[in-house]
């Protein structure tokens, strides 16, 4: 092999570990040879695939052509970072597959189920509808609620869905049949701003959520025992997310500027792990680098279906959570009014691991991607940012709206993201290539919530024109 062919390099993970010592390699050396040396460098039984970046940007052509176009000198080490990538690809989509008229006001949430067969949608007109994706008709009309329906979450199991209204009461609906699965819960003075589930590994069936509201309170619920178990209380302002964590630790964001950290006896008395203080203004969003398999419990993109022991499922669904957890545990992401965001290190730490700064308007959403390498933020600026998930370091900012971006979503593979935004269009990004992948204009109006089913079969949208509308590949 002549020296000339070949360029020394480094394989090196997220955090710059090296992966063995430099080596020459063929300049025809490409992403599929690559791949084939970090599987026996890192002695993979079952071959993985992965992605490589030099500076930032991912390798698609052999190594020769990229330092040919780059002109980038031989003579020093050429370092490659790698990373995992979903061993299932999802389509993109691209096309409108049903418009569906059906709430009479704006639609403020949507939510695919677990499972990725059913979606559920609030309203400013109070009810929850449940629709079959399979025919995209409406299958039930929930009513219970007696104002703005503004957030819905299924069990991460799938066998229950509850919404909280503008009033502060919350409605729990058996999804088989839509019908209120006992009367509203009441216990919360204002509004409730976000909710979240037990995840399945800790408890199966599942049967206990957390709420957040304006009331400066979070408030545990049991859904067998229909009542509130646990007070969550101690900011000083209204909480705006609160997020429920694989090791059972309950988050809590607020405009007091404040994060808390919850621990719950068995006993049901809540105990202040820590509190993160570091935002100059209030907290908008919070994300956990194992959201997606905590929202989706033992369900996966096979779509393996668990009838047997409740002892299996919490197995299968633990498992998922270490893999999601991985080398770099559960971490934690913060967004802001102050404009910036933090990505914490909340087991090791109450210090904040990184700033990350580069937003001109308040963020309103933050969001980990499924495989915990990459962290989406939307701000007002009408920008959308990525981020390294492990690093917190800046990698690009994605524009193309022309409005403020409200929520963002990934695609379960991890390699696009879904933004809906002020301007009435959403839009789908390509992280690899980093650049617009697919512009969906359809909605009349501002769009305020969109979601990528866990299936990654189908994307929902809604929003001021009062329509629902399923987008597909």
């Amino acid at each position: 092999m002549e020296m000339g062919m070949t360029v020394m390099c480094r394989l090196v993970d997220a955090e710059g570990i090296p992966l063995g010592d430099p080596m020459y390699i063929p300049q025809q050396a490409g992403p599929s040879q690559l791949t084939e040396l970090a599987n026996r460098f890192l002695n993979n039984e079952e071959k993985l695939p992965y992605a490589f970046y030099v500076s930032g940007e991912e390798l698609r052509v052999p190594v020769g052509t990229y330092i040919e176009n780059r002109s980038v000198s031989v003579e020093e080490i050429l370092t490659i970072l790698y990373r995992q990538q979903a061993v299932f690809r999802t389509r993109p989509v691209s096309r409108i597959s049903a418009s569906i008229d059906g709430h009479k006001d704006a639609v403020l949430c949507v939510s695919f189920s677990p499972d990725g067969t059913q979606l559920a949608s609030g309203s400013g007109d109070t009810t929850v509808r449940l629709w079959d994706l399979y025919t995209q008709t409406p299958m039930f009309t929930c009513t219970g609620h007696t104002n703005w329906v503004m957030s819905v979450a299924w069990s991460p199991d799938g066998n229950h869905l509850v919404s909280g209204d503008l009033a502060g009461n919350i409605c729990c609906w058996i999804p088989k049949t839509g019908k209120l699965d006992g009367r509203p819960l009441r216990g919360h003075k204002k509004w409730i701003t976000s909710i979240s589930w037990e995840p399945v590994h800790l408890t199966y069936p599942c049967r206990r959520f957390v709420t957040s509201s304006k009331d400066e309170d979070a408030r545990i619920w049991d859904i067998t025992l229909k009542k509130s178990v646990t007070c969550l209380s101690g900011h000083t302002r209204g909480v705006t997310c609160v997020k429920w964590g694989g090791d059972g630790i309950i988050y809590t964001g607020s405009q007091d500027c404040t994060i808390k950290m919850w621990q719950v006896t068995p006993e049901g008395l809540p105990c202040l792990k820590a509190q993160l203080q570091a935002h100059g203004h209030w907290v908008n969003s919070l994300a956990l680098s194992t959201d997606y398999v905590l929202r989706t419990g033992a369900f996966d993109h096979t779509g393996k279906q668990y009838s047997s022991s409740p002892e299996q499922v919490r197995k299968a669904a633990l498992k998922r959570y270490d893999q999601a957890k991985g080398e770099y545990g559960e971490r934690l992401v913060s967004g802001s009014d102050d404009f910036t965001m933090i990505l914490w290190d909340q087991y090791v730490s109450d210090k904040p691991k990184k700033h990350l700064f580069g937003h001109q308007q308040l963020v309103n959403h933050v969001c980990f991607s499924p495989n915990g390498q990459w962290i989406a933020s939307a701000s007002f600026d009408k920008s959308v940012k990525i981020w390294d998930g492990i690093t917190g370091d800046f990698i690009t900012t994605l524009r193309g709206h022309v409005g403020s971006v409200y929520q963002i979503c990934w695609s379960p593979d991890s390699r696009m993201l879904l933004s809906g935004s002020k301007d009435s269009t959403l839009k789908i990004w390509d992280i690899g290539l980093r650049k617009l992948k697919q512009d969906l204009p359809g909605h009349a109006d501002e769009v305020y919530a969109v979601d990528w089913s866990p299936d990654g079969e189908r994307v929902a949208s809604g929003g001021k024109d009062k329509c629902l509308k399923l987008w597909v590949g």
